[in-house]
């Protein structure tokens, strides 16, 4: 044929037409990733969605700090005050993968503009790295087609656009490179080639965990595979090392990463590649050994046990465990269960329109596919009652089948289900285009007959068998150009139609930080903008309190600390920033302050448009106002006290009572029924709020907010989308309205008391300590009653009457204090826990020492004068309260306890321990230095 046309030769390989026929393929491939892809920079060259910004910082640092600096690196920046382990939290080989082609290929470029076309690249490149995995298993026809449906597949492509400098596209080409290697490895003949590439499948696969947490779902396929392994290949010499080779690698460089780490070897991820490589060896050995007719039987009593002690350790916890998201991946009813995993799109589970939409044809072609594996031809010499060739095969209908469930049970996993969905697909499509151009090419034209030795031509075979051959090749042709015909236009229909939402429109949209992730494709400056405004008008030691979707931006774009980021790492912390926003102003004010943020953020989205001259709005569109719902599930609230039975409309109690309903800037003015346009002052079930523009919190007011700032939109006058965002300084200066608990808060009002500063002085310390000891051992601290005389003298006259024994430490917030010496705690209820007092208060005696880790300082409520038994010790520097509340001690011994009693698990709510006794002090005695340190009291050192 043509296409075996020999062009040229280099060495021992022979270049032939159909080489440079891939190859135009491929290019073509290629060239469409890359376009589709590309579209998003139509409206604006921007990182896209939250994460690419922080791993743009990270690849930034990476380069700017070393290797050294970035592996050790603490970012302050993040999750205020305790911070974030970078190395530990993160996808490593993005970051290093990034820096190592920006410094070969970045010259001219900025890192910024580079990581914008990274994911474009490696996406692109996927596209090629399927196609020689899909060769392995289903040829090169099926390998071609693959990789033209990856380029333009709308699950894969939407997480991989330009901009989107995130885990899934580098995850996905290490992780497909891997499982290429992995299975080219065991289809070579060449034993030293087979070892190369097992090997390297083994370290790109495990490259690919790192990458991206999503790759690890390849760890079920595999494990099946190997399983199924002894039943379908018979070279089981090789199968003995090959297999314990590609699993040792694997889990030796999966270990070797922070993240997924030593615990993905030890865990259960780590047992579903041990375990079936166990199994394979029991398996060949009892094959091998079992007498003739019982090897069968032999082998399906391993199969049982193996499956019955695999379940059994699994149960048995000793593992560790995969994480809550992964788990929910496997078990799809388990998303209800985490409001912040449930709140997460890409968490959540794809319903069947939006699996028809991203799939449609190809699902047909995929069933085409099984129906081929399945199909029992009657030269297939399988013994089996199925028409599965080889292992290949095998793994094709594996990793269709359980990537088709994986990505059906969470949004995310789409890129799964999208590359089974591919495979099976290409290899139904490659075999059945076969089958029908064979077809045809078997279909000769009609052979003359010869008579004698004149070549006459007989008049059957002009009239009769001549014309009905001509026939047959006529229906041949016409049969395969309508094959290709409808091919073509089954495979055409979803790119274009319908119009606003085929597959190549569906992966067109405008980079997040420029719609703000609202439900609007539009494209304003309101975010870059605001982020701009706090990187040149806010102190660079600012702190910034918003919802957590958007730290990565504040922290990135905007150069400043953030109470948590878009990691999820702690899901009290993002619990408590929801209570915030639902808490009354003036607690929302005091938890803020405490916390130590100095400004909060709100986002809002909605529609303006002109009534009667008056500007009004109606609000949803995927900002904070339609993200409240997630607060309160979050927080544990009960939504009825703030919205309406539509789930989503702000009751009067909202808009009135809570921090947030105070922030948007907004005021009800009247409802009104879509379909009848019937207006009422009060809502009515099925009617729309309309609003008007209300600032509650103005720069000029003496509330416990102050708006700095609001972004573009917001302050247009214009019909259209609004897409605002709003700044708040939190008033240092703002007096409380009411006081209801004994806990530290900043200074009021200094005009209105002016007690004396005190100084250290050259007083001896006493020689006093206070020994408080709990479940955990014991706390020594030592007095300073140089500065605060009167401060000690009160707590050790308190001690002494045993008033703190059997009190507790009823409110815990890592990383800043433990607070305990309330007498309600021995037995009150716990909404009494932190009002409770000695009778009487003390005078604050201020001094110049810090609040940094381990002082001891009082408590205090609304006055400074209401000091009296309540005391906290500093988690960690708080220079906020420097000045306002009385240190009057120091832990000597027993940090570890203290650290310890920190890290109790607490309601989110109230900060106080789910269980008290974990947080009791059973007993606080009063000591002479001298003596403790020779006769302590029980339990003096820490027991954990």
């Amino acid at each position: 044929m043509i296409s075996n046309l020999k062009l040229f030769k280099v060495g021992t390989f022979e270049f032939h037409l159909h080489h440079l026929l891939i190859i135009g393929i491929l290019a073509i491939s290629f060239s469409i990733s890359v376009m589709v892809r590309s579209q998003a920079a139509d409206y604006g060259f921007q990182l896209n969605e939250f994460d690419p910004f922080f791993n743009f910082r990270a690849t930034q640092y990476l380069l700017d700090h070393g290797v050294n600096a970035y592996v050790h690196w603490h970012d302050t920046m993040s999750w205020y005050p305790n911070g974030r382990d970078v190395y530990s939290t993160s996808q490593v080989p993005l970051h290093f993968t990034a820096a190592f082609l920006y410094k070969i290929f970045g010259a001219g470029s900025s890192l910024y503009d580079f990581t914008i076309i990274f994911p474009v690249v490696f996406g692109s490149l996927t596209a090629i790295i399927v196609f020689a995995l899909v060769r392995v298993m289903g040829g090169t026809t099926a390998g071609l087609f693959a990789s033209l449906f990856f380029a333009i597949s709308p699950p894969i492509i939407v997480r991989g656009t330009i901009g989107w400098f995130k885990s899934e596209p580098l995850g996905l080409f290490y992780g497909l490179l891997g499982l290429y290697l992995f299975l080219s490895g065991l289809k070579s003949q060449n034993r030293k080639i087979a070892f190369g590439k097992l090997i390297g499948g083994g370290l790109f696969l495990a490259i690919g965990f790192a990458s991206w947490g999503g790759i690890e779902f390849f760890l079920m396929p595999l494990a099946l595979f190997i399983i199924a392994l002894p039943f379908f290949r018979k070279d089981h010499k090789f199968l003995l090392w090959a297999i314990p080779l590609f699993v040792a690698a694997t889990l030796a460089v999966s270990g070797g990463f922070a993240r997924p780490g030593i615990s993905f070897v030890l865990g259960i991820r780590g047992f579903a590649l041990i375990g079936p490589t166990i199994f394979l060896v029991a398996m060949i050995f009892i094959q091998k050994f079992s007498r003739e007719g019982t090897a069968l039987r032999n082998s399906l009593a391993i199969l049982g046990g193996s499956i019955i002690a695999g379940v059994a350790i699994i149960s048995s916890n000793i593992l560790h465990a995969p994480s809550f998201r992964y788990l929910n991946a496997i078990n799809p009813f388990l998303t209800s269960q985490d409001a912040l995993v449930d709140s997460v799109a890409e968490h959540a589970t794809p319903n069947l329109i939006q699996n028809f939409t991203y799939f449609s044809t190809l699902m047909l072609f995929a069933g085409l596919g099984i129906w081929l594996i399945f199909r029992k031809r009657s030269e297939n010499q399988n013994p089996l009652p199925i028409g599965i060739k080889n292992e290949m095969t095998v793994f094709a209908l594996i990793i269709g089948i359980v990537g088709a469930y994986a990505g059906g049970t969470f949004a995310r996993l789409d890129l799964l289900t999208a590359t089974s969905v591919i495979i099976l697909a290409s290899i139904g499509l490659a075999v059945i285009t076969s089958e029908i151009l064979k077809k045809r090419t078997q279909v000769k034209p009609p052979e003359i007959s010869k008579k004698g030795t004149q070549g006459k031509i007989s008049d059957n075979s002009k009239k009769g068998t001549t014309q009905g051959k001509k026939s047959t090749y006529a229906l041949g042709m016409f049969a395969s150009i309508s094959y290709v015909v409808i091919i073509v236009a089954l495979l055409l229909v979803p790119t274009i139609y319908p119009a606003n939402g085929n597959w190549i429109s569906v992966t067109k949209s405008p980079p997040t930080i420029l719609n703000g992730g609202s439900n609007y494709a539009i494209s304003t400056n309101d975010w870059p903008a605001t982020l701009d405004w706090i990187k040149n008008n806010t102190p660079p030691n600012s702190v910034i309190a918003s919802w957590w979707d958007y730290g990565y931006w504040i922290q990135t774009l905007g150069g400043r600390t953030t109470l948590a980021d878009n990691a999820t790492l702690d899901t009290n912390t993002i619990a408590k920033i929801a209570k915030i926003f639902l808490s009354s102003p003036d607690e929302a004010w005091r938890m803020l302050h405490d916390w130590g943020a100095n400004y909060v953020l709100v986002y809002v989205v909605g529609q303006e448009f002109s009534s009667n001259g008056q500007q009004l709005y109606v609000l949803g569109g995927g900002g904070d106002e339609s993200k409240k719902q997630w607060f309160m599930r979050i927080a544990g609230e009960d939504s009825s006290k703030f919205l309406q039975d539509d789930q989503f409309t702000p009751t009067d109690y909202f808009w009135q009572n809570t921090l947030l309903g105070k922030m948007f800037p907004f005021t009800p003015v009247t409802y009104f029924d879509p379909n009848t346009h019937v207006q009422s002052a009060t809502y009515q079930s099925g009617y729309i709020g309309v609003y008007s523009k209300t600032i509650k919190y103005p720069v000029d007011g003496n509330g416990p907010l102050k708006l700095v700032y609001s972004s573009p939109s917001l302050n247009s006058n214009s019909s259209g989308i609004i897409s605002g965002v709003l700044l708040y300084q939190i008033n240092p200066n703002y007096v409380l309205q009411t006081s209801n608990s004994n806990i530290p808060t900043p200074q009021v009002n200094s005009t209105t008391v002016n007690p004396t500063t005190v100084n250290p002085t050259s007083v001896n310390p006493t020689s006093d300590v206070g020994v408080i000891s709990t479940k955990y051992g014991n706390i020594v601290i030592k007095f300073r009653d140089d500065v605060a005389p009167k401060t000690v003298a009160n707590f050790e006259k308190l001690a002494k009457s045993g008033f703190y024994d059997g009190t507790i430490f009823h409110r815990i917030i890592p990383g800043f204090v433990i607070q305990g010496g309330d007498p309600n705690t021995k037995n009150g209820s716990r909404d009494t826990w932190g009002t409770g007092d000695a009778g009487y208060t003390i005078p604050p005696e201020f001094s110049t020492l810090k609040h940094v880790k381990y002082m001891v300082s009082m408590a205090r409520g609304l006055s400074i004068n209401s000091a009296s038994s309540q005391f906290f010790i500093m988690l960690g520097d708080a220079p906020n309260l420097d000045g306002k509340y009385t240190i009057f001690g120091q832990v000597i011994s027993g940090q570890d306890v203290v650290d310890k009693i920190g890290a109790i698990k607490t309601d989110p709510a109230t900060d106080q321990p789910i269980d008290p006794e974990e947080a009791r002090m059973s007993k606080v005695i009063i000591q002479s230095q001298a003596t403790q340190s020779t006769t302590s009291p029980t339990n003096t050192s820490s027991t954990g």
